[in-house]
This record gives C-alpha cells, sequence and structure tokens, in this order.
C-alpha cells in the first residue's frame, strides 16, 4: 500500500477521546466540589448528612404542629408505634410530651426552628451517629443524635446546649 492509497482520515476517534477526557475532568471537578462544599457548609462530605438533617426537620416540624404523636413516632423511627406501645414503655409518649413542652431544654413548647449544622461523630466512613444542631425559638441551640443504624433521634440535656 502507498500513500497515495492510505485511508480517509476519520476524526470519530480522536473526538471520543477528547471528549472523554473533558468529561472525566469535569466529573473530577464536580466531585471536589460537592465534596468540598458538603463539608465547608455543615452538611457532611458529600452532603452525607441530608438525610440526617431532613428527619430532624420532620421532627421538629411535628412538634411545632403540636402533632406529639406523630413527633414520637419519628423519633423512634416507627411511625406505627401504636401498634405495639409495650415496645415504648421505658419512654412512653406522655412523658416525651412533657419533655418536649414544659419540660424542653428550652422550657416551653416548640413555636419555631431551623436545622442550622450537622457532623458524623467520626466513627467510620460516615460515622454511626449524625449530631444535628437546631435552633429553637429563636436562639435556644439544641443537639440531636440520629442514628444511622436504625434511625432513631437521642436528644442531648439542657448542659449539652452550647455556643456552636
Amino acid at each position: 500500500m502507498s500513500l497515495m492509497d492510505a485511508p480517509a482520515y476519520d476524526p470519530a476517534p480522536d473526538r471520543r477521546k477528547r471528549n472523554l477526557i473533558i468529561g472525566s475532568l469535569v466529573a473530577l471537578v464536580v466531585f471536589v466540589l460537592l465534596t468540598v462544599g458538603g463539608y465547608t457548609m455543615g452538611h457532611g462530605w458529600l452532603f452525607t448528612n441530608l438525610p440526617a438533617e431532613h428527619h430532624v426537620n420532620n421532627f421538629f416540624n411535628a412538634l411545632e404542629a403540636r402533632d406529639y404523636s406523630k413527633a414520637y413516632g419519628i423519633y423512634n423511627n416507627d411511625s406505627d408505634w401504636q401498634q405495639h406501645p409495650g415496645k415504648y414503655s421505658d419512654y412512653p409518649l406522655a412523658r416525651f410530651t412533657e419533655d418536649w413542652t414544659t419540660e424542653s431544654p428550652v422550657e416551653a413548647p416548640i413555636a419555631s426552628h431551623h436545622v442550622d449544622v450537622s457532623a458524623a461523630d467520626g466513627t467510620g466512613l460516615l460515622g454511626s451517629t449524625v449530631i444535628v444542631a437546631v435552633r429553637v425559638n429563636g436562639d435556644h441551640k439544641i443537639f440531636l443524635n440520629y442514628m444511622r443504624s436504625d434511625g432513631t433521634l437521642t436528644c442531648c440535656s439542657a448542659t449539652h446546649i452550647i455556643q456552636y
């Protein structure tokens, strides 16, 4: 075969290679931005704490609506808790309602809230617990622990309300 009989130039393989390189670089930049952005905004690496924040937000929405039965179900991550109330006899609904009204860390019913920031506890890749900071009734701060394993919440006592 001589130089005169060479096949015509096909730009498709070169175009495909260039697009693959550009696409890979764009994906890498987006990954880095999401990773760093989630961490610096206080929502965990790659925004991995957002499900916990959403769970806590739903909990406080129910408290604001004075729907303590629903809030109790969210707290225990069991929407059908009324079907087996004996399972929660150690912490019944009456005590829960008292804890989140007159005996709450803010010593009043919850009227407003804002989920501010969250952080994983640091064990393992994602952590087993997410600590979610919530600003309640204006300037009171409450920290809730969200257990990734079973989706339940636990509250820190009033002595754990600190500046963040």
